[in-house]
């Protein structure tokens, strides 16, 4: 048996599909995002700026957030020394749950290793504790929520994208005495839209159903805390579990859910993934703890950020490019093609040291491959115009299809809004 010929062949397959992954080696520069040093396979390195990164609000740069990790670092080692049973829970660690528990208004949050641990651990759990649950999931959740409801093992249906009028029909045809959760996202991360969230809460309290709602990409970035778009809605008290993730507007690492007492109790108590993780580092839970209470006062990141992003939407639209309209700070740019979008990846690269990581098939179905931007609060407007001729450049030189600009509606979204808000500090 060639077993070393059979995974050498899956691989292959990939790379002739052009969905094989390179990784980019990079070193960010403290003080200096989101320029980085690019190493490539030769080992040549030279600096670039970072067009598609998580680290939404650039917190993990934050000079206060740095220092916090390099202080509980000095004080109390690198490793948290085992699993939360086995002398792991750190007092940075509680510190941490109780600021998510705050942050969330719930009455506790249990942190997990990562949000893909954090939602495949919470919902699997919650399902199988909950006696023959049905499990009601959105068709763009999350691969890790996807792998939350299959692993529970309970019933599930999947309703149309923020489709609340089919998220209705499977909840009616459902016996009113089962248990049932409704699991979603409220800014999914590829389109850059946005659940209707209150929506799906009526049609809970409607049909006795429990919520979980992915926050993942909008802590720290909408609300006038930071917790998200329930928050920003006023929505926070209407959803029974919180999930989020301290690796994107946090800038750390790290998943958790709040709720109540109750489901968080459970959930530590039978949860394997949580059980037998050995649990965070005490300095980045500092330093996640740190961002976060930075977050609830300031809100100069989130202005910011929303600035450059609705202006990197007007520049780029107004040059023809197939950008994406959408109500949040991702900003998609439609490429179509698989083997076009990671060309147009590479001549970024390689000629504009540009780097936007291509997103293909199966994390954006076949046809709708793209590159998504995500401006931050430490992209100048300098930037933005230098990315805009940087695409100009290579859509023109691979031929892509552009789109025919508004100038009224760009015209429009280049005068509206305040674009001369307070820089954003160390």
């Amino acid at each position: 048996m060639d077993y070393r010929g059979i995974f050498e062949d899956a691989v292959d397959s990939l790379r002739q599909e052009k969905r094989y992954r390179v990784f980019a080696d990079l070193e960010r520069i403290a003080g200096r995002f989101p320029r980085a040093v690019y190493r490539d396979a030769s080992d040549n390195a030279r600096e670039i700026t970072i067009w598609c990164s998580n680290d939404y609000l650039g917190m993990g740069q934050n000079e206060t957030v740095i220092a916090a990790m390099q202080e509980t670092a000095g004080k109390l080692g690198v490793g948290a020394g085992g699993t939360r049973n086995i002398s792991g829970t750190n007092r940075p660690l509680v510190e941490l749950e109780r600021s998510l528990a705050d942050l969330h208004r719930k009455e506790a949050a249990l942190v997990f290793t990562s949000g893909f641990v954090s939602n495949e651990a919470a919902i699997s759990t919650i399902a199988r504790l909950l006696p023959d649950c049905v499990i009601f999931s959105d068709q763009l959740n999350h691969a890790s929520m996807i792998q939350g409801v299959r692993q529970s093992g309970m019933q599930k249906h999947i309703f149309r994208h923020n489709d609340v009028a089919h998220l209705r029909e499977l909840l009616a045809a459902t016996d009113r005495k089962r248990p049932k959760l409704i699991v979603f996202e409220s800014v999914y991360s590829m389109d850059g839209d946005i659940a209707p969230v209150a929506q799906i809460c009526d049609l809970a309290e409607e049909f006795g159903a429990l919520t979980y709602i992915d926050e993942v990409h909008a802590v720290g970035m909408y609300g006038p805390r930071g917790g998200g778009i329930a928050e920003r809605d006023g929505l926070m008290e209407r959803i029974d579990i919180i999930e989020g993730t301290l690796a994107k507007g946090f800038g750390a690492m790290g998943g958790y859910i709040a709720a109540n007492k109750a489901i968080i109790d459970a959930v530590r108590s039978y949860a394997p993934e949580f059980i037998f993780t050995t649990a965070l580092p005490p300095a980045l839970c500092a330093a996640a703890r740190t961002s976060i209470e930075h977050l609830k006062v300031s809100g100069v990141e989130r202005e910011m950020q929303q600035r450059q992003a609705r202006l990197t939407k007007a520049i780029l639209a107004d040059a023809g490019l197939p950008v994406m309209e959408t109500p949040t700070h991702i900003v998609p740019l439609i490429v179509g093609d698989a083997r076009l979008c990671k060309a147009a990846s590479d001549m970024l690269m390689d000629k504009h040291n540009i780097y936007i990581q291509p997103i293909n098939y199966p994390t954006v179905p076949r046809g709708t491959e793209r590159l998504r931007i995500t401006p931050t609060p430490l992209h100048t407007d300098e930037m933005i115009f230098e990315l805009r001729h940087a695409l100009v450049s290579v859509w023109a030189s691979l031929e892509i299809p552009r789109v025919q600009a508004d100038p009224a509606i760009t015209a429009s979204k280049l005068t509206s809004g305040d674009l001369t808000l307070p820089t954003v500090g160390g």
